[in-house]
Order: C-alpha cells, then sequence, then structure tokens
C-alpha cells in the first residue's frame, strides 16, 4: 500500500512516484540502459531531453490520441516535489493508467533486431518483407511489429497471431491503427527537420476506460533518428540516439549480460551531446533555450541532480 509522495516504481529510466487524486510523477533522471541493461554510468541532460521531446509530441499528436499528461510545471507538482529544483524539466505529473502489456513498435525502416530478423527469415515479427532488401533499406509502407513488455530482461518479438492471443483482436487492431498513425506523424514532421525516423516504441494505457499514450514518445530512447543528408542504405546510419552507446559496447566484446562495463568520459560527452542535438534537430529549439523556459541548468549538474534524485528516491521508498 503507497500514499502520495511514495516511490511506486523504478524502471531502467525512470522513477515513478504517488502523487495522489489517480496521478503519477513520472521523473525521467539521467540514466540509460543498453540492451535491456542499465549502465553505471549517468548521461547529463538525458533526463530533460527526453522530458522535452516527449512534451513536443503529446502536443503534436494530441488530435489523434490522449494522452497521460497533467501538467510539466514543477510549481504544480504536489508536496515536496514543487520544492525539488532536480526535478525541473525532467518530471511529468501524469494520469494513472493500466498500461496494455504490449510494446507498440513501428518500423518504417529494416534495422536493428528488424534488420536481424530478416536476414533470418525474410519477415519481422511474422510480417513477411520483399526479398533483397539490405540493412537501413526503407520499407514499402511501415509496419506494426509489437513485442511483449518485459519486466526484466529482453523484450521478445510477437507474431501478429501471438499478439492477438495476448490482447484480443479488437484492441490489437486498434493499437495498430494508432502506432502507425502516430509514426507516420513522427516522421512527416522530423523528416521537415532534416531528421529520418526509422522506427518507434509506444506505450500505450486505459484511463478511466480511455485509451491513451503514456510513458514517452518521439525520443532517442525510444526512437531511431538518422540524419537524412548522410542517408546511404546497405550500411548502419550514424544516429542521434543511444546507438552511440550500443556501437561503442559492441566494439569492448560485452555479453550483453550484467554487470555492464563503465563508461569512458569520452563516450559520457559523446552519448550526451547525441541527445542535445536529437532534441535540437527534432524540434528546431535550442536546448539551452529549453533549460532556461523549464528553469533547468545544463549538464554541469549531472552529480548533483543524480545525488537529488537518489535521496528523493531514498526518501519516499
Amino acid at each position: 500500500m503507497t500514499g502520495a509522495g511514495q516511490l511506486v516504481a523504478q524502471g531502467k529510466v525512470r522513477d515513478v512516484y504517488d502523487a495522489g487524486d489517480d496521478a503519477l510523477l513520472l521523473v525521467a533522471t539521467d540514466r540509460i540502459s543498453a540492451f535491456d541493461v542499465v549502465l553505471p554510468d549517468p548521461i547529463p541532460d538525458k533526463g530533460r531531453v527526453l522530458t522535452g521531446l516527449s512534451l513536443h509530441w503529446f502536443d503534436r499528436c494530441a488530435d489523434l490520441v490522449g494522452n497521460h499528461l497533467l501538467s510539466s510545471e514543477r510549481a504544480t507538482f504536489p508536496g515536496l516535489f514543487a520544492g525539488e529544483p532536480s526535478l525541473a524539466g525532467r518530471a511529468l505529473l501524469v494520469r494513472r493508467a493500466d498500461v496494455v502489456p504490449l510494446e507498440c513498435v513501428a518500423r518504417g525502416y529494416l534495422a536493428g533486431s528488424g534488420w536481424s530478423q530478416y536476414r533470418e527469415t525474410g519477415a519481422v515479427c511474422g510480417v513477411a518483407l520483399p526479398a533483397g532488401l539490405v540493412e537501413s533499406d526503407r520499407l514499402p509502407e511501415a509496419i506494426f511489429t509489437p513485442t511483449t513488455k518485459a519486466e526484466q530482461g529482453h523484450d521478445l518479438p510477437l507474431t501478429p497471431d501471438e499478439a492477438i492471443e495476448l490482447v484480443g483482436r479488437g484492441l490489437y487492431e486498434r493499437l495498430k491503427e494508432l502506432t502507425l498513425a502516430i509514426y507516420e506523424r513522427l516522421s512527416v514532421r522530423a523528416a521537415e527537420r532534416g531528421v529520418i525516423v526509422a522506427d518507434t516504441k509506444l506505450e500505450l494505457g486505459f484511463a478511466r476506460g480511455e485509451l491513451i499514450l503514456v510513458d514517452e514518445v518521439g525520443t532517442p530512447d525510444s526512437s531511431r533518428f538518422w540524419p537524412a543528408d548522410e542517408y546511404e542504405p546497405g550500411n548502419p546510419q550514424p544516429s542521434f540516439d543511444k546507438q552511440y552507446v550500443r556501437d561503442w559496447l559492441d566494439a569492448t566484446g560485452w555479453d550483453r549480460e550484467p554487470p555492464p562495463p563503465a563508461l569512458p568520459a569520452d563516450v559520457v560527452a559523446g552519448t550526451a551531446d547525441k541527445y542535445r542535438e536529437a532534441y535540437e534537430r527534432v524540434t528546431g529549439e535550442p536546448f539551452r533555450d529549453y533549460l532556461v523556459r523549464v528553469g533547468a541548468t545544463s549538464g554541469a549538474t549531472t552529480d548533483h541532480d543524480t545525488a537529488s534524485l537518489d535521496r528523493l528516491r531514498r526518501e519516499q521508498a
């Protein structure tokens, strides 16, 4: 049993607190995970990039589906949260929702695990694709490729029949429709900014019977962003997401099982730059302007913010 202010969940990146009145406080920390393992080193400004981009896309997808956002203004947060500076720009007050037990994934290009599946079977999550495609190819049309939503370990790909068995045909069709519509919106808007959205992952849930978008949308953690002017099928693409740190980890020979290696300072800094660039390329707004707007300071305070968020988590557990 929890009460207002208490920590109710700690995910790979987000801490979730009871905010009373059927609400939660969702805090995006600077933790980073790769291959479903949380890495030991925080990435400066990462949590604020995720929050800022989610706000950007919540607003631009509101005509497609409702979302869980109640407020992003720290002054409106309940109790002690309103007075915690480390939450500025990285926390959202949201509606509680019963999350659908699927990760809703849309793919417009052949990359990552989708490319691996295609090489083995000629399909992705049971969706057959034309022969002869190469890595990073644009697909004839975007496809819906949901996965399991694992509490621990790796999410697993689901065929359409497996996903239908899990959530029912009616809900599956609605999730597919919404996921592809949101992906199309992200793709078109990002293309105007010279960014390709290769794929994206969404979570949806029910709040008082309404199906809504929850968690995050259109961020470097949930999407693959590629610079359009450097796009070249047949190879992996440069990206504005955590592929930078994934590539470094793979080069170390790490087996993708805990414990992960520590990240060198240059990899931490390079990853932080990729996240900030993603914000700026997608929104057209300098990231420093977002920080000023939300009353936050930049990554020089990462250690202080991390310590403050750790303290908050301990005190409210």
